[in-house]
């Protein structure tokens, strides 16, 4: 007999293994012709809390795994015998069972968060079944080396660094510089798919996000030089070059908070005042909009290539050290000056030698949100040469002023910080 509690707690994992069972049952049973639906779910969740059950009892893994093997004889032979009329093999099916059962044993074992969790994601993917198939048909083979060279990047080259500070002012540690470089690239990626997925269509807005998250230099780029061959484009070229470039201080926070959390409610209070004076500037132009359909998607390099990762990591030791170096000879004012002149190109690799140098408490939180500051206002001067040389006056006429509401709210933040 169990003890009240525990009994009480035999309880609520049978009923957690049940529910798991009903929610992936619930997407199963809209298929047609299927073999496993809503109850057959339930109960193959139960019957893995309760085999999990019988194993720790009896302490024998054999029980667990008689259950497992049992499950997949029962509905690979119900295939076998009455095939799918879709033609299909049903090995999704197959699988979703098997780790419908694999959850009602987790719950059994005190990891219930994480199997409702897992089912949720479990259901998402069934349910999703045409989307996923239109994403992957839609992938062309450089789409598929950016996927394996992100894996390479984040899972073969990561792991074998040694995580030691060597070189001037102990500032190189291989690992963390790779991890930068990982996660540099995992953000550039994520906004190259999502540019690939939504694709030109969508309109502005969105390839103005996703475009900043890849590259904001190369879709001011691009869409300063689309303005300047089609001027009556030159609001849509504003919006989507005014959204890349706020995405930078979104992306930045991201960063922020990944690296050095506790830096993040000093930087928000500055990058965020630059963000909300430029959102009113976009909405401003949104109002006046006159987009076509036909957008132009910028063109970027494969964010993941290992090429463009070793050039980052070395950019970025290369400004870790420099970063040290000036704050030992000449204090916070010489992190400053680099800030400013590396910033122009590149705000990523300062950023983060900003965050590594406060981690290792080499500067103070004010000092690092300042660098950051300087650096995206050098990067937004730079953005700015960019409308004015390419796009033309059209062009930086309605777009310059949303530049200067970005800076001037930058600006206004580090002041009040500072204060």
């Amino acid at each position: 007999m169990f003890p009240a509690d525990a009994g009480y707690q035999a309880l609520q994992a049978f009923a957690t293994s049940i529910g798991i069972g009903l929610l992936i049952g619930l997407e199963r049973e809209r298929q047609s012709d299927i073999k496993a639906g809503l109850r057959t779910f339930a109960l193959v969740g139960l019957l893995g809390c309760i085999c999990a059950l019988l194993a720790q009892l009896t302490d024998s893994g054999w029980i667990l795994a008689a259950g497992l093997l049992a499950i997949a004889a029962m509905i690979i032979s119900a295939h076998v015998s009455d095939p799918l009329d879709t033609g299909d093999p049903g090995t999704t099916s197959v699988v979703a069972l098997l780790v419908c059962y694999a959850l009602g044993a987790m719950v059994w074992f005190g990891h219930g968060s994480s199997a409702v969790m897992l089912a949720i994601a479990t259901t998402v993917l069934l349910y999703f079944k045409a989307e996923l198939h239109g994403i992957s048909r839609s992938l062309t083979p450089v789409d598929l080396l950016s996927i394996l060279q992100f894996g390479v990047l984040a899972l073969v080259i990561l792991p074998i660094l040694p995580d030691r500070n060597f070189g001037p002012y102990e500032t190189l540690n291989p690992r963390n510089i790779w991890l930068m470089v990982v996660l540099i690239s995992g953000v550039s990626l994520a906004g190259y798919a999502a540019l690939r997925i939504v694709g030109a269509r969508h309109g502005a807005a969105l390839i103005g996000l996703f475009g900043g998250l890849v590259s904001s230099t190369a879709t001011t780029m691009i869409f300063a030089r689309h303005a300047r061959a089609h001027e009556a484009l030159a609001r849509t070229a504003m919006v989507v070059i005014l959204l890349a470039n706020m995405v930078v201080l979104l992306r930045l926070s991201i960063v922020t908070f990944v690296v050095a959390p506790a830096v993040l409610l000093p930087l928000l209070s500055v990058l965020g005042l630059g963000m909300l004076l430029g959102v009113v500037a976009t909405l401003w132009g949104w109002r006046q909009l006159e987009a076509g359909d036909n957008l132009p998607l910028p063109h970027v390099a494969n964010p993941t290539e290992i090429k463009t990762a070793i050039g980052f990591g070395i950019l970025y030791a290369l400004v870790l050290v420099l970063s040290a170096w000036l704050q030992d000879i000449a204090g916070s004012r010489g992190l400053y000056l680099l800030a400013l002149a590396s910033g122009l190109t590149d705000v990523d690799a300062i950023t983060l030698s900003s965050l590594r140098m406060f981690g290792m408490e080499k500067l103070a939180a004010n000092e690092t949100v300042t660098a950051i500051t300087l650096a995206t206002l050098s990067n937004l001067a730079f953005k700015t040469g960019l409308v004015v040389v390419i796009g033309g006056k059209a062009l930086a006429r309605i777009t310059l002023p949303g530049f200067l509401s970005i800076a001037t709210g930058l600006i206004g933040g580090l002041l009040l910080m500072m204060s």
